[in-house]
C-alpha cells in the first residue's frame, strides 16, 4: 500500500487538487417537540436535518486514520442531545442552535443546516428552514 501511494503522489496535476473539503449528515430523520401550535406542544414531530460543515485542509483527514478524521458522529450525537433537551416552537430556533454548535468547532470554514418537517402537507415533501455561511 505504501509503495502505490508514493508512485501515485505529484501525480495529480494543480489544478485538480481539492479546493474544498466537505463533511454532510444527510436527511438525519428524528423526532422533535416542536411547533408553536396547540396540537404540536408535547406532540414530537418527524423533522430531517441535514447537515453540512466544509473543513479547512488540516481537518480533513489525509491518511487512513482514525484520529485524523473530522468526527462527524459528533454532528449525528449532538443534533440529537439539542432534540431530546428541550422543546422548540420554531424550526428557526433548532437549525440555529445546530448551526451555533457546529460553526464552533475546528476547522470549519462554511457550513449549511436545514431542517425540514416531512409530515405536514401531504402534497409536498416538506416544509422547513435552512442557514448557510455564503
Amino acid at each position: 500500500m505504501t509503495d502505490t501511494i508514493a508512485r501515485l503522489d505529484g501525480l495529480v496535476p494543480d489544478r485538480l487538487a481539492p479546493r474544498t473539503r466537505k463533511i454532510v449528515l444527510e436527511d438525519y430523520d428524528l423526532p422533535v417537540d416542536i411547533g408553536f401550535h396547540d396540537f404540536e406542544v408535547g406532540a414530537p414531530q418527524r423533522l430531517k436535518v441535514t447537515v453540512e460543515v466544509w473543513v479547512d485542509e488540516t481537518s480533513f483527514a489525509t491518511s487512513d486514520e482514525r484520529l485524523c478524521a473530522w468526527d462527524y458522529d459528533f454532528l449525528r450525537t449532538e443534533i440529537g442531545a439539542l432534540a431530546a433537551g428541550r422543546r422548540f416552537n420554531l424550526q428557526e430556533t433548532f437549525a440555529r442552535e445546530i448551526y451555533d454548535l457546529v460553526a464552533a468547532r475546528r476547522g470549519v470554514t462554511a457550513l449549511r443546516v436545514s431542517t425540514r418537517k416531512p409530515d405536514i402537507y401531504p402534497d409536498c415533501a416538506g416544509v422547513g428552514v435552512e442557514l448557510a455561511s455564503f
